[in-house]
């Protein structure tokens, strides 16, 4: 399970309030959530449980690992990543060290209370497809080696709070990853446009039934504001609502 909790997307989706995350850490804690202690990347992996809270030293008690050797492992990381998937929301975050401690007579780990963490819900890292009766559009203003603007328009496949999916018909876009465009138009319902800037994930040549190849983008939202994120996730929860009437007959 690889950690993603310093994504560029999960800004939205960032929690700093300390009385939130307190809260919701001893909500985890009362429930015997599992978690998932991360080290090495997501390399090494090891399931725990929050065993205990001290708002006032700022620490947190978890299960220590079965093995001495990963728990050595985990008190020499630098970086340790959490994950757990609780009341269907996804909570992920990251702590700089770990310290052998006893609880009630036997090994612990104690961590400091994380100064912010990502909580996203099943919605919001789902990607939903759009109409394909009605095709949307995202449009890409691309500045030219010479400062001159030219606008690149191409079609929206699917949508999530995270980013969007594009069909790129004419193959005329960079298929340059990592590039950020900066100025880009996404056509929502109800002739909605609104501006977002967008970073190339991934690119890949795809056949239509008629032959002819396109190309298909994976593009992620960077630095999105709120009041867009709020909009897109409108967009999502009506397409939702109107694929699951269609689906079950009522539309």
């Amino acid at each position: 399970m690889a950690n993603t909790d310093q994504n560029q997307d999960d800004s939205p989706f960032r929690v700093h309030s300390r009385r939130e995350i307190v809260s919701l850490l001893n909500s985890m804690m009362e429930k015997n959530q599992l978690l998932s202690l991360l080290i090495k990347g997501g390399s090494e992996s090891v399931i725990t449980s929050i065993l205990d809270i001290d708002d006032d030293a700022n620490t947190v008690i978890i299960d220590a690992a079965p093995s001495t050797m990963l728990n050595e492992s985990i008190v020499a990381s630098n970086r340790i990543a959490f994950e757990a998937l609780y009341n269907s929301i996804r909570i992920t975050f990251v702590v700089d060290k770990a310290r052998k401690v006893e609880y009630q007579n036997r090994p612990a780990l104690q961590i400091d209370i994380p100064t912010s963490l990502v909580r996203l819900q099943r919605r919001e890292f789902y990607r939903i497809p759009t109409p394909i009766a009605k095709p949307l559009r995202c449009t890409f203003r691309v500045t030219q080696p010479d400062g001159s603007f030219v606008t690149i328009v191409t079609l929206l496949n699917n949508i999530s709070a995270g980013g969007v999916g594009i069909t790129d018909e004419k193959k005329v876009l960079p298929t340059t990853q990592g590039v950020i465009y900066e100025d880009c138009q996404l056509e929502l319902t109800d002739n909605t446009l609104v501006s977002v800037k967008l970073q190339i994930r991934d690119c890949k040549e795809f056949k239509m039934t008629n032959g002819k190849t396109v190309h298909r983008f994976g593009c992620q939202f960077v630095d999105i504001p709120r009041a867009v994120l709020a909009a897109i996730q409108r967009f999502i929860t009506k397409l939702e609502r109107e694929q699951n009437a269609k689906a079950s007959g009522m539309m």
